[in-house]
């Protein structure tokens, strides 16, 4: 656990120091968030909540209460501001983890694993508790499987959790899917963290256990 952490430290510390690097009016045009000159900060919408990133004392916390997101979150939200190295769109189709170029098929088990067996555990046999949950995170109900919701995690990055509910006889299911855009706009590791970041949020609201760093 302390070498986690340790990584997530210099992971932070690296995306402080990307982000100097950025022009402040190219990424807030490029990436639809908005910047501050006088105050050197960027106001960058993650899910249903305002996030300031200070960049004069390197802070990251919420607009509306001050508190401060986990350092995955965080590690997340510099990422946003600073992976991207040219204008991209989202293309408004689903794909899955393992259809995302650089590793994610490679990482789809550990995911699987980690994020969809919680999925299925907390709504396979209660789907329209999914879209309760979802509400709270600026989620709207969408067409797929039994139930579904469409979450902006930022600007230019949905995500949609679907639901196929079980019985006795045929196995619950979940997935986690992704606009292949996202590999212009987070590395394979980043996109993982948005998929992981939103599953445990959602298992937590549903009364469940969350995993440690989001």
């Amino acid at each position: 656990m302390y070498l986690e952490k340790t990584n997530y430290r210099v992971a932070l510390d690296k995306g402080w120091e990307d982000l100097k690097l950025k022009d402040p009016a190219e990424v807030a045009k490029i990436m639809q968030v908005t910047y501050l000159s006088d105050r050197q900060q960027f106001i960058v919408p993650f899910f249903n909540e305002q996030v300031i990133v200070d960049c004069s004392r390197q802070t990251i916390y919420n607009a509306a209460d001050g508190s401060v997101p986990g350092i995955g979150a965080r590690m997340l939200i510099l990422h946003y501001l600073t992976f991207f190295a040219s204008r991209q769109e989202p293309v408004c189709k689903w794909v899955s983890l393992k259809e995302i170029p650089g590793g994610g098929m490679l990482f789809y088990p550990a995911f699987y694993k980690d994020s969809i067996r919680g999925l299925i555990k907390a709504f396979g046999r209660q789907s329209a508790l999914l879209l309760a949950c979802a509400k709270q995170m600026g989620g709207q109900p969408a067409g797929f499987g039994t139930a579904s919701a469409v979450f902006q995690t930022f600007p230019k990055i949905p995500l949609c959790v679907i639901i196929w509910e079980g019985d006795e006889e045929v196995p619950a299911n979940a997935t986690v899917l992704f606009d292949p855009s996202i590999e212009h706009f987070l590395h394979i590791e980043s996109v993982i963290g948005v998929g992981s970041y939103l599953a445990n949020k959602l298992i937590k609201l549903a009364g469940m256990d969350m995993v440690p760093g989001n």
